[in-house]
């Protein structure tokens, strides 16, 4: 069921499409200076964060396999596809002469990097789909997102490529969980509350290197917070149940 997109997620998606040509086209934008020291200091850990966040997520599909067999060949193809973008993030940071910081982002990614394993030693698919498939992809598009605006002419046109294929992982969580939620329910909403604020933290932690780059935080956190939302109403919660989920963001 996986294999091929329901007919509305395929207008969902197309929708994103638009909305992301729209918001990469902007009629005037000031751009920041990409030669700079300040910002090859900044770019050297956000560069790595999205590296790291590739592996992850290529290393957590394939974990995710082991826990739904039956789905073997779909979750190995979004696997491929989030290699596929480390290489195009990888020649973003060289493109600018820019070592990334990999040790950062290692420790930034560690505390949903230790609540995966957990999960996933645990057998919690639950758990497990809503860090990597929902939570983690819901941030990486809306960070991807931000960053078109500002990015400079190389890594605009790798990324615009990349979060476009992020909106197909969102919706293998998306409707893995729509499918099983009269059983995952309880599960989602305890995985949410450990899980979500770790997201806030990790905003704030880059927040100073987003500046350098142009990528305001309240910009950042809105835009997760909306993906985020609208995910959850796709998978079949109601407005109670995600307000009730949204509000582990601001403990």
């Amino acid at each position: 069921m996986h294999n091929e997109l329901k007919i509305t997620d395929m207008q969902t998606l197309e929708t994103n499409k638009e909305t992301i040509e729209e918001s990469t086209n902007p009629i005037s934008l000031d751009l920041p200076d990409f030669t700079t020291d300040s910002y090859k200091d900044a770019y050297s850990r956000i560069n790595a964060i999205v590296i790291e966040g590739e592996q992850e997520a290529h290393d957590n599909y394939i974990s995710i396999a082991t826990l739904i067999p039956n789905e073997l060949e779909e979750l190995t193809k979004l696997a491929r596809m989030e290699m596929k973008h480390k290489k195009g993030f990888t020649a973003c940071g060289r493109n600018l002469g820019v070592v990334a910081d990999m040790e950062f982002a290692k420790k930034f990614f560690s505390k949903l990097h230790g609540n995966f394993q957990v999960a996933l030693e645990k057998g919690n698919i639950t758990t497990c789909l809503l860090i990597q498939a929902i939570l983690i992809e819901a941030f990486a598009i809306s960070a991807y997102n931000v960053y078109i605006r500002v990015a400079d002419p190389f890594a605009k046109k790798i990324t615009e490529g990349v979060v476009k294929d992020e909106y197909l992982h969102l919706n293998y969580g998306q409707e893995w969980l729509k499918e099983n939620l009269s059983t995952c329910k309880e599960e989602l909403m305890e995985a949410n509350k450990v899980n979500l604020p770790l997201i806030k933290k990790m905003l704030d932690e880059v927040a100073d290197d987003a500046s350098v780059l142009a990528m305001d935080r309240e910009e950042l956190m809105e835009e997760f917070m909306i993906a985020y939302q609208d995910t959850l109403m796709e998978i079949g919660l109601d407005n109670r149940e995600i307000a009730r989920m949204a509000m582990a963001a601001i403990v």
